[in-house]
């Protein structure tokens, strides 16, 4: 199950990279899956919510667009849902991509890595063998100029780590992903924020990697460029 904010939830128009992650998946899992979760729209700009179904691709099968993600939702959104959702859902392994819009607008560091803590709780207790991957939060262009902002980015990830080494068991193991190789802001998103196609391909090659190198799921990711 994907979960994440606007990064992954995408816009009208978005291939996403859970797109990318599904045409993977589907090339090399050797093996039967299913990609779940209680949400398959995309944000509509106009709409000013997440009602679209037009994706980049008309082709991308309803049951793979599935996912718990939100445009302006972060860790401590997901932290009072994932319990339920998980149980309804019943995901072994979670893609997580959090953080950004909770350093940007609603909570810092300290408390943001603490929701992060509680996100795991509630969703272990629903499934208690559930593995999560998380990816640490890529700076977007307002860190450039804020440098506040930029320094509470740097705490996170460093907090996201410990809580990282800190919770993983061997029952409920947990990843944290590299920032995606060469990633730039400025080429590799549409806006310093939100990813482009090559953004999309980049963020889902992290986590097909770490799901490669940690459990022998699927293959290493070949970015197309």
């Amino acid at each position: 199950m994907f979960v994440g904010d606007s990064m992954t939830i995408g816009r009208a128009g978005d291939f996403t990279w859970r797109y990318r992650m599904w045409q993977h998946l589907s090339a090399s899992f050797g093996g039967p899956y299913k990609i779940v979760g209680p949400r398959t729209e995309v944000y509509d700009t106009f709409a000013d919510a997440p009602v679209s179904h037009e994706y980049g691709d008309p082709g991308f099968p309803e049951q793979a667009r599935r996912h718990l993600a939100g445009w302006g939702e972060g860790w401590q959104h997901m932290a009072p849902l994932i319990g339920e959702t998980v149980r309804v859902h019943k995901p072994d392994v979670l893609l997580i991509s959090l953080g950004l819009i909770d350093l940007g607008f609603y909570t810092d560091a300290d408390d943001t890595a603490a929701n992060v803590r509680r996100f795991v709780a509630e969703a272990r207790a629903a499934r208690p063998g559930i593995r999560m991957v998380m990816l640490p939060v890529i700076p977007n262009v307002r860190a450039e100029s804020d440098e506040p902002f930029a320094a509470q980015c740097a705490r996170f990830n460093e907090l996201l780590a410990k809580a990282v080494a800190d919770l993983s068991t061997t029952a409920s193991p947990l990843l944290l992903a590299a920032r995606p190789r060469d990633y730039d802001i400025h080429a590799d998103t549409y806006d310093g924020t939100h990813p482009n196609a090559s953004g999309e391909h980049r963020l889902a090659g992290e986590f097909a990697d770490a799901l490669h190198q940690a459990w022998d799921l699927g293959a290493p990711y070949a970015l197309p460029f």
